[in-house]
């Protein structure tokens, strides 16, 4: 029986590999920092579908994906994909209460968001957010109307790269630094007029993911996967994770989104070859394809 991993999950604020089997539907095993990772990949890597409504729908030419693509889709199921997306402003009609978020990422990283209620901060996790508040919640559109308002007035970007949060995670300022300048953020926010009467307003009160993503003692990054190959092997100790990546004691980084349309399996002494590694800079990086999911 193959199983495929489908990537990162959050689960009760717990980092999980999602997996997918073949006629057994998806199960999900969760993570322990301490813990030995060890896990090669094997035949080629094969687009995951499209899911909708918690419903998967499997790729109907089984396609191949390219190893270096940060989505494990070919182009069709992407297509039909964001033709029910929320994110790409294809699904207006969606009837669910919704909030608007403030994140912080690192000095000079926020970002305005919305996520749908009944995530919970779900969003936040995946996204690999260090400190964060909620400013309102409300139907969708006014929730959208809001979020542009707010990075118009605050000069806040719209996507932040996984380069440069993975970068600066283990050279962050204090707790309380990111929380008075989370809170600054809110209460300039709060202050601006043009904010929608749908929208229901909510007082700042600050998250901070330090616990959940293994923050303290942190190594440095150092390296970063760019792509798996068959019989590509990874080996090391969990220490920490943040959005999709997981980060090892050596100083390495597994982006996960990498990880998913692949099969799995426990590494076997000799026949395991090389994954390619990218030096991550100690600076802000550019941009690129595989960042560009935010």
């Amino acid at each position: 029986m193959s199983w495929w991993c489908t990537g990162i999950r959050w689960k009760d604020g717990r980092p999980a590999i999602g997996w997918l089997g073949e006629g057994r539907g998806e199960r999900a095993s969760v993570l322990a920092y301490g813990q030995r990772l060890a896990f090669a990949a094997r035949g080629e890597r094969h687009c995951l579908g499209v899911w909708r409504a918690g419903k998967r729908t499997a790729c109907p030419t089984a396609a191949t994906v390219p190893a270096r693509t940060g989505n494990a889709q070919c182009p069709e199921c992407a297509r039909l994909d964001r033709s029910f997306s929320v994110a790409a402003d294809t699904n207006a009609a969606d009837p669910r209460t919704y909030r608007v978020y403030l994140a912080w990422f690192g000095p000079g990283m926020v970002k305005v968001g919305i996520t749908a209620e009944e995530r919970g901060s779900a969003r936040l996790l995946e996204q690999g957010a260090v400190t964060w508040t909620w400013l309102g919640r409300g139907p969708l559109m006014a929730t959208r109307r809001t979020e542009e308002l707010l990075r118009a007035a605050l000069g806040v970007p719209d996507r932040i790269a996984y380069a440069r949060k993975r970068a600066v995670r283990a050279h962050l300022p204090p707790a309380s630094e990111r929380a008075r300048e989370v809170a600054e953020l809110h209460a300039r926010a709060a202050a601006l007029p043009g904010w929608p009467e749908s929208l229901e307003r909510l007082e700042c009160e600050i998250t901070d993911h330090a616990g959940p993503f293994g923050l303290d003692g942190l190594p440095a990054s150092a390296r970063v996967i760019t792509q798996m190959v068959p019989g590509g092997a990874v080996v090391g100790r969990l220490v920490g994770a943040a959005g999709p990546d997981l980060h090892l004691a050596d100083g390495l980084v597994v982006d996960t989104r990498l990880l998913a349309g692949w099969e799995l399996l426990v590494p076997e002494g000799e026949s395991v070859t090389a994954v390619p590694v990218a030096e991550i800079p100690s600076a802000a990086a550019p941009e690129t394809e595989q960042d560009g999911l935010f």
